[in-house]
């Protein structure tokens, strides 16, 4: 499958040497992370899941558990984030944002605004399998409103298919959104709910196109002054990730990493999720629209093994 991850198959791979050379940076005294760093990070996720396996048919233990126990802190979460099988990492990271006390919406906004059709069909299955319940019960019984109808609507997968695009629809969709938002005294939330979530991604682009020569405004500008909340906040990332999904998670690095303090959790996720995926895309976008490349700024804003992982992942400067 071509992707334009920075985490490819290594080659030439052994399982049990790796199994071996992990064993040995944990056991004893002291823990030699970076050996673990540099493993975990330079081979790609079905690999890992392979040495996971060796681990356990040659020392009787299990890789995850042993990693928890050595390691601490950010460096521990991204090391296991690394070993979480892909197929499930978006259903976990699901379940993490609506289990226990408050819900962790801009998980939900994120991953659902931002995964294909087939991509959350797979997700619903999974959650299905691994965590014996329904996904859309589950976001139903912890969001309200309209943002609530739009996760659920996305949630449905049933996105158009990009095929031919309808100029007269186009027209007719900008037309009605004009309609909704700015015309109106007070928005009609539910029209643009249908229309950016159902609508193909080639049809909707169009769509923004010709709202801004009707209207004089970005669709963005509209739904900032219209909405507000978590709502807004899903509107827009929908809105993104319909112009450029690597555009939408640069700009979600940067959020993560700018200002005061940073949100890890989100910076490990969309380093891990996307690195198999699209990341030079990424990596790309973030340089044209930050003016300074993704590497300089987790350079500057990490530490530690840590720092050393992200960089590893990140897979090179752009300077």
């Amino acid at each position: 499958m071509y992707t334009r991850g920075t985490v490819t198959a290594f080659s030439p791979f052994d399982a049990r040497a790796d199994a071996e050379a992990l064993r040995k940076a944990m056991k004893g005294m002291g823990t030699d992370e970076e050996t673990i760093l540099k493993i975990l990070t330079s081979r790609n996720n079905a690999q890992r899941q392979e040495i996971a396996s060796a681990f356990k048919t040659l020392f009787g233990r299990d890789l995850v558990d042993d990693l928890k126990s050595e390691l601490t802190g950010k460096f521990e979460t991204l090391m296991v984030s690394l070993m979480r099988p892909a197929r499930i990492f978006d259903a976990h990271a699901l379940r993490h944002a609506i289990k226990g006390a408050g819900t962790n919406e801009k998980v939900l906004t994120e991953i659902l605004a931002s995964r294909t059709p087939a991509e959350v069909q797979n997700i619903k299955q999974v959650y299905m399998q691994e965590y014996e319940a329904n996904l859309e019960d589950k976001i139903t019984g912890e969001t309200s409103g309209h943002f609530q109808r739009l996760l659920v609507v996305l949630l449905q997968g049933n996105r158009d298919p990009d095929g031919r695009v309808d100029e007269a629809l186009v027209e007719k969709d900008a037309q009605v959104l004009f309609r909704a938002g700015e015309l109106k005294w007070g928005t009609d939330e539910e029209t643009f709910i249908t229309i950016l979530g159902t609508r193909s991604v080639s049809h909707l682009r169009r769509v923004f196109d010709k709202y801004m020569t009707i209207s004089g405004f970005q669709i963005e500008e509209t739904i900032d002054r219209e909405t507000s909340g978590d709502l807004e906040k899903l509107l827009l990332a929908v809105v993104k990730c319909i112009r450029s999904v690597p555009a939408y998670f640069a700009e979600t690095l940067y959020y993560s990493m700018k200002g005061a303090g940073t949100d890890d959790d989100t910076l490990i996720r969309v380093m891990v999720s996307r690195s198999e995926i699209d990341l030079l895309d990424i990596r790309h976008e973030f340089r044209k629209n930050f003016a300074k490349s993704l590497h300089q700024m987790i350079q500057k804003d990490t530490s530690g093994d840590y720092r050393k992982a992200l960089l590893l992942l990140c897979g090179g400067d752009d300077e």
